[in-house]
């Protein structure tokens, strides 16, 4: 079981998950995104993936996260999202462990989790710097992003800087930024009930082939299996 909802802090979707009679594997998709979750009883991050995370959900085990996108992710946890790319790392390992312990009590002893993180989030987000607003750039640009020195150009930003600013913000450079959503967006449209071949010339691709051989290096798997996982 699987739930999501736009939470109160922007750019950023909250959700809620458990197995019903026995564990289950399921696969993360990279999507530029950093993760607050709390995890059999731990509060854990979950940094941007390169390529598909499988997780475990377990019964009588909620699991709960906050899902950061657009550059959210580095200014609640403190750290800039390429330090913790591919890595899930307890919380502990980040903060002082008086703030963790008592941010792990407050999560426990409530009813919603999600609630009790968001709440957590929050805090975090009145005591940071100000966004930068390259996260939010990158998105609104997906498909300027070919041309980087344009896009920087816009920003104000060489290439390099550009590059150095979106690893911090998302964990990866613009190019690999941009791969990975068109090939969530692709996804997307499949799900929705169009083709591979229109889902593919919709989200950018060459060809379907060109969007099976992207599906396959960030999943691990064909498109064809990614489709019909449940």
């Amino acid at each position: 079981m699987y739930r999501e909802r736009a939470s109160s802090i922007r750019h950023t979707v909250a959700w809620v998950a458990s197995a019903t009679a026995a564990a289950e594997d399921h696969r993360i998709l990279p999507d530029g995104c950093m993760d607050l979750l709390w995890h059999r009883g731990e509060l854990v991050v979950a940094g941007p993936d390169t390529v598909a995370h499988v997780a475990t959900w377990t019964p009588k085990a909620g699991h709960a996260g906050l899902r950061f996108g657009a550059g959210v992710g580095p200014r609640v946890i403190g750290v800039p999202a390429h330090a913790v790319r591919d890595q899930r790392i307890p919380l502990s390992d980040l903060w002082p462990a008086d703030h963790v312990r008592r941010f792990t009590e407050q999560v426990a002893a409530s009813k919603r989790p999600v609630e009790a993180l968001e709440s957590i989030a929050s805090e975090r987000l009145r005591d940071s710097s100000p966004p930068d607003p390259i996260g939010s750039l990158l998105l609104g640009r997906l498909a300027s992003v070919r041309r980087i020195g344009a896009l920087a150009e816009d920003a104000g930003l060489s290439a390099r800087q550009l590059y150095r600013r979106s690893l911090d913000a998302l964990g990866y450079g613009p190019k690999t930024f941009a791969r990975i959503m068109r090939m969530n967006h692709a996804l997307d449209l499949c799900r929705a009930g169009r083709s591979a071949a229109d889902a593919a010339s919709v989200a950018g691709y060459a060809d379907q082939a060109h969007f099976a051989r992207d599906v396959k290096a960030l999943t691990g798997v064909t498109l064809t299996a990614l489709l019909t996982s449940p």
